[in-house]
């Protein structure tokens, strides 16, 4: 990890040493250390199947997550007139998942039964204005019973003089441990080892780090039209498996899911927006995706805000969804004991999925409910379906402080 580390904060640097200028005392003046913004997102999300991984493919999927985040940005001028920005982010999640329980189905007690995720982040953005130039660094964590993470990343972008062009790149890493918890069954009868032991707090841990670089081109083409392309390069290695997902072969033996050590991704996608006066604006997406697990995907998303007053939008949005699985996905008891590697894990099966919805956003003048800190209040619901039974629902709330 501190190999990793220090690779980033290097490109930070580096990267901050092209702004380098003399301090203009003279015109300088103390600016304080000001709040932006402040936002307040809350979701609830349910889901529910029958290609549960736990089970071995078969069984219910049923989850309940309710996610809160509260974001604060913050922002000063130092005395070479560069822009410091600070976007802090505290999130918390908690969920119960009937599906996981059937890790152990003798208990309530299985530490995927019910769970709550916190992850903290902070970026920092320096910007210099007058050249356009900015990078910025950002440290996170997230943890929960049987996963932790640690993530790092630089970024850097620069815009052109009028302003109608900008690039940006992103390098990141995050490094992850997995907690192997085995389906009760396949528990060992001594403490330890690596597929887990009888209690809980012997269950050892092993890494699973993901590395990756994003780049970005927008591009202001005139007055209605605007569009971008986006490019990740994702490279994983280590437990890339679940070690509670169960695996049923032809003659009815079992084991947990295995799978390759390494993955590497590519994503591509065109993101477009365009303004049919004042009052329509059509956002568009689309996306391919290709790894070398045999997985190929493509996403075409459109969303249609539309004001209904200067204060007050609605956005119905949709988003289909098709992908091709892995070459080491089988359903139930359709492995053979001689495969090398081996899922059941719908997620990685070949389906397509929609998912469409609407959203209400206002922002008046004078706040809220006639309260000026409350600057804007969004309301969005969606509906998820896919062709293996899977589906969902998500309620998402979005209020805005100044």
């Amino acid at each position: 990890m501190k190999k990793i580390c220090l690779v980033v904060v290097g490109i930070y640097i580096h990267l901050f040493a092209a702004f380098s200028q003399t301090p203009d005392s003279v015109n300088y003046k103390t600016r304080k250390l000001k709040i932006d913004e402040i936002n307040f997102v809350s979701s609830y999300y349910h889901q529910d199947g029958n290609n549960s991984a736990v089970t071995g493919g078969i069984g219910i999927e049923s989850l309940h997550d309710y996610a809160n985040i509260l974001e604060v940005k913050l922002s000063k001028y130092d005395k070479y007139k560069y822009k410091h920005e600070w976007d802090a982010n505290i999130g918390i999640d908690y969920y119960t998942s009937a599906s996981s329980d059937n890790i152990d189905p003798n208990t309530v007690s299985s530490p995927s039964h019910e769970d709550v995720r916190f992850y903290p982040s902070l970026t920092h953005t320096i910007t210099n204005e007058k050249k356009g130039l900015s990078v910025g660094l950002t440290g996170s964590y997230s943890i929960e019973s049987d996963y932790q993470s640690r993530g790092i990343a630089a970024n850097f972008s620069t815009t052109s003089h009028d302003k109608s062009r900008e690039f940006s790149a992103k390098a990141q890493a995050y490094l992850d441990e997995v907690r192997i918890i085995l389906p009760v069954e396949l528990r060992t009868a001594t403490t330890g080892g690596l597929y887990g032991a009888p209690n809980e707090h012997d269950y050892p841990w092993l890494h699973r780090n993901s590395y990756s670089s994003s780049f970005t081109l927008s591009q202001i083409v005139n007055q209605r039209f605007q569009m971008m392309v986006l490019f990740d390069l994702v490279y994983q290695e280590g437990f890339l498996s679940l070690p509670f997902h169960r695996i049923y072969f032809k003659d009815n033996s079992e084991t947990t899911e295995h799978l390759p050590s390494t993955r590497f991704k590519i994503p591509i996608g065109v993101r477009a927006n365009y303004f049919l006066g004042d009052q329509f604006i059509i956002r568009a997406y689309y996306r391919y995706y290709q790894d070398d697990w045999g997985l190929v995907a493509h996403t075409a998303d459109i969303e249609t805000p539309i004001k209904i007053t200067p204060f007050f939008s609605i956005s119905p949005f949709y988003r289909f969804y098709t992908q091709k699985g892995i070459r080491y996905f089988a359903p139930y008891r359709e492995h053979l004991e001689s495969d090398e590697y081996y899922s059941s894990n719908y997620d990685l099966s070949s389906f397509n999925s929609h998912f469409f919805g609407v959203g209400f956003r206002t922002m008046p003048p004078k706040g809220v409910l006639g309260i000026p800190q409350i600057t804007m209040f969004e309301l969005r619901y969606g509906h998820y379906i896919t062709t293996n039974t899977l589906y969902a629902d998500v309620i998402t709330l979005n209020v805005r402080f100044k």
